[in-house]
This record gives C-alpha cells, sequence and structure tokens, in this order.
C-alpha cells in the first residue's frame, strides 16, 4: 500500500501526461461554508429556469452521498484558450470560445477514463467515478479548496498562470492521496472590470451571478422566448458568452491550448453573418456535428439569431 504522498505525486504525473493543465487534490467531505451560500442563491431564484441545480442539494454537497467510501477529490484544468479567435468584433455574431470545436464534454470525459485506468495500472484496485460539468458536483469550489485558483467576482476559477478560459473535470475516488492547500487569497482586489462590462447586470454583487439575467443561459439554458428586456443588451452573442473573461485582467496569461479536437471547423471560420442568418438546419448538422452548439438545436440558436436581428 503505498502513501498518501506517493499517491498524490501518481495523481499528478498521470494528469500531466494526459495533457491537463493543472491537478489539484482536496480531501472528500462536506462543504460546510458552501451550503449557506447556494441555499441563498437558489431562494433569490438566481438558477432561473435551471430546475436541476436545486435537486440532489445534500450530494451536491457532499462527495461521499455521490460517490459512497469517496476519500478524495482531484480537480482537473484543461485549457481552451484558442490560438486564432473568430472574429469578435461589435458587428460580428459571436459565440463562446469553449464552443468553437467538438463538445468538451466528450473529449474530457474519454481522457477520464484512461485516467482511471491508469491509476488502477500503477496504484491497484480504486473506485470512484469522473465528471465533467455533467452531475451535481461544485467543481469550482472543490477546484479552490485544491489551490487551483480562487473564485473570481465573476463566479469563474481564476488560475494566476493561467486565467479563466478552462474546463474543469473531477475524480471522486476512495484513494487516500496527500490534499493541497487551498487558496485563500482573493488575487481580484479592487478589480471590478467583469462587473462593470456585463451589459445584462447579471453579476448580482462579487462572486455572486444572477443565471436568470446571463447572456449564456439567456442563449443555451433558457427554453422560452428570451425576455424583450435584453434587447439591445446581447451584444451579438448567440451561443455561450465571453464578456466577463474577456475583459478580465487574469487572462492576459492565457496561452493557446493543443488539443485538436477543439480547433474549429474551417467552414465555420469563413462564417459572415449573413451566413448564421441564413442558415438552414442541414449546415448546422454538418458544421456543428459535435459541438456543443447540438445542445439549443437548430431551434434554440435560429431563436437566438432572431432575437439579435430584431434588435437592429
Amino acid at each position: 500500500m503505498l502513501s498518501p504522498e506517493k499517491n498524490a505525486q501518481i495523481l499528478k504525473s498521470i494528469a500531466q501526461r494526459l495533457g491537463f493543465e493543472a491537478c489539484g487534490i482536496a480531501k472528500a467531505g462536506f462543504l460546510e461554508e458552501e451550503a449557506p451560500r447556494l441555499e441563498n442563491w437558489l431562494n433569490q431564484n438566481y438558477q432561473g429556469e435551471m430546475g436541476y441545480l436545486a435537486n440532489h442539494f445534500d450530494k451536491r454537497l457532499d462527495p461521499t452521498k455521490l460517490v459512497p467510501g469517496a476519500k478524495t477529490v482531484v480537480s482537473l484544468i484543461y485549457n481552451y484558450y484558442p490560438e486564432n479567435k473568430l472574429p469578435e468584433d461589435t458587428d460580428s455574431i459571436k459565440l463562446a470560445k469553449y464552443a468553437y470545436g467538438e463538445d468538451y464534454h466528450f473529449v474530457i470525459k474519454d481522457k477520464l477514463k484512461t485516467f482511471i485506468e491508469l491509476i488502477r495500472e500503477e496504484i491497484g484496485e480504486v473506485e470512484g467515478r469522473a465528471f465533467v460539468d455533467s452531475a451535481p458536483v461544485m467543481e469550482r469550489q472543490w477546484a479552490q479548496k485544491s489551490g487551483l485558483g480562487w473564485l473570481g467576482k465573476n463566479s469563474l476559477l481564476l488560475n494566476r498562470k493561467m486565467g479563466s478560459f478552462f474546463f474543469l473535470a473531477e475524480l471522486i475516488i476512495d484513494l487516500e492521496a496527500q490534499p493541497d492547500t487551498p487558496l485563500s487569497k482573493d488575487y481580484c482586489g479592487t478589480c471590478t472590470a467583469c462587473v462593470d462590462a456585463c451589459p445584462t447586470d447579471a453579476i448580482a454583487k462579487a462572486g455572486v451571478v444572477d443565471g436568470s439575467r446571463c447572456i449564456s443561459y439567456l442563449t443555451i439554458e433558457l427554453k422560452d422566448a428570451i425576455p424583450s428586456e435584453f434587447q439591445g443588451k446581447m451584444e451579438n452573442w448567440v451561443f455561450g458568452c465571453d464578456i466577463c473573461q474577456d475583459v478580465c485582467p487574469w487572462n492576459r496569461f492565457s496561452k493557446p491550448h493543443s488539443e485538436p479536437k477543439f480547433i474549429p471547423d474551417p467552414e465555420l471560420r469563413d462564417f459572415s453573418n449573413q451566413d448564421w442568418i441564413e442558415m438552414t438546419e442541414d449546415t448546422f448538422r454538418k458544421v456543428f456535428k459535435k459541438s456543443p452548439l447540438k445542445r439549443t438545436k437548430f431551434a434554440g440558436l435560429s431563436r437566438n439569431i432572431e432575437f439579435l436581428i430584431s434588435n437592429d
């Protein structure tokens, strides 16, 4: 049986080999400080129509209820910052950078399956589950607890070396591993760039986002019509939004990813606004065959584009 220190070394070595930019380790247990924050956030109805966020309250706060026998939460960072951005000028129709290429859920989940296989090869029989934004796991809080960063005023995890253009993933396992020291300092200081830049005033206060006002929510999660109060405030985003990240000073440290599957379809690179507006369902299926945009379906994307046009 290996020591917790040795187990931690092996976990971090595997993470590096699989292309994760960072790996943090925390002891699995109840997130006591987060319980009242989560309850208050839900009571404010900041989740909008995302009713699933109110489900599994106990499991969301305690990974040992999600994975019986869990001892460790391994948090992982996977970069998606593009080397070449799609047009993002004032007049261009825009989509969030994380959606340029293939759906990250599948790309990273495959890596996590390999990760668990390698753990078993190098350490022995280990049980657990892998998560990529797919279960009631408070990923940003666990990443902070494992020393990977701090929660910015836009509620995203910020890392001093990388900014915030990355995905988070977790392994919740029954292996004991030496935990990392949580990052207790807030390096945002008095900066309010993200708060000031949000056109829909979605950042209710430092670290608290009213999800029901967020452009990402309005263009992806909201199934009904986009409320008229947001006309003229969408800034041409049709799937997701990067405004609060683009203005964050820490993202000047973002470096291009090295994941071929996140490179945009060549046809998408040449998309003009007219191409977006005139897109047929066949084109949508072809260009976004493996894309996160499939989540909105063609009808949802068309609704978003029509809402922008109606602003003109």
